[in-house]
């Protein structure tokens, strides 16, 4: 009786579908052929089962190549499967797998299947140190959290304007202030820039121009936000002159939680 080659019994380890109907049967009925799949499944189960959740880079086309050409696959998997997510487990194959007991491998095929397996498990543990990487590289980054938030307070002169501001700390003493505004209706030539005021209203900071309805700027270092507590929202005419116009749009005063 023929069996199934090391290529199909490579194939159908790693999650590809069987190719035929006759090669469905084999499989149901050779206990060797079985045997085996069951084999390289287990290494594929163990290598997949340290990968960690995350979005995974793909290894280059060198990685399927080195494989292709150890397995001796036909050239017509030449193309590297990991590009079109050929090597995805299909749902088929997550069905627990029958497994006889091993029998005596058949002669000539002992050394290419080890050869397989090892070849199969190197891939596996290639993914896996890539998805471990990627957890580690996220785990260590710092995460930012609002260290201090404010409503923004319509002026007089701008009856229709509300605003929000909020304070970043990403964790390495970078601060950011994202704020926004809704309901102003600007004049040709203006602008509209973003201002850090001193509690007393004795200084100020600019921090830039808010161009969209929303905008995030860096805090220089050095600035203490617990004495520029102040936020406000400022036209501008374009007049070359860098001060504060007057004409303020809204204005908070941040609230540290």
């Amino acid at each position: 009786m023929s069996h199934l080659d090391d290529e199909t019994i490579a194939l159908i380890a790693m999650g590809e579908p069987v190719d035929s109907d006759a090669d469905t049967q084999h499989l149901a009925e050779c206990d060797a052929c079985a045997a085996e799949v069951a084999e390289m499944s287990r290494v594929a189960l163990v290598a997949r089962s340290s990968v960690v959740e995350g979005e995974l880079e793909s290894p280059s086309t060198d990685v399927w190549s080195r494989i292709h050409e150890e397995l001796r696959l036909s050239p017509a998997l030449a193309s590297d499967p990991a590009s079109s997510g050929a090597l995805e487990v299909s749902e088929a194959h997550e069905q627990p797998m029958r497994v006889a007991a091993p029998t005596p491998p058949r002669a000539g095929r002992t050394r290419r299947s080890r050869s397989t397996i090892w070849v199969l498990a190197a891939s596996m543990t290639l993914v896996a140190a890539i998805g471990a990487g990627i957890w580690i590289t996220r785990t260590l980054t710092p995460s930012s959290a609002v260290i201090a938030s404010a409503e923004l307070a319509a002026f007089p002169d701008h009856p229709q304007a509300t605003g929000q501001a909020e304070v970043d700390d990403d964790g390495d003493g970078r601060r950011t202030l994202t704020v926004t505004l809704e309901g102003d209706e600007g004049l040709d030539g203006d602008y509209r820039e973003v201002w850090l005021i001193r509690a007393d209203g004795e200084a100020l900071i600019s921090l830039g121009v808010l161009e969209n309805a929303s905008g995030t700027f860096l805090v220089p270092d050095g600035v203490d936000l617990d004495e520029y507590r102040v936020v406000d929202i400022s036209f501008e005419p374009v007049d070359g002159d860098p001060a504060h116009s007057g004409d303020s749009i809204v204005r908070g005063e941040l609230d540290f939680a």
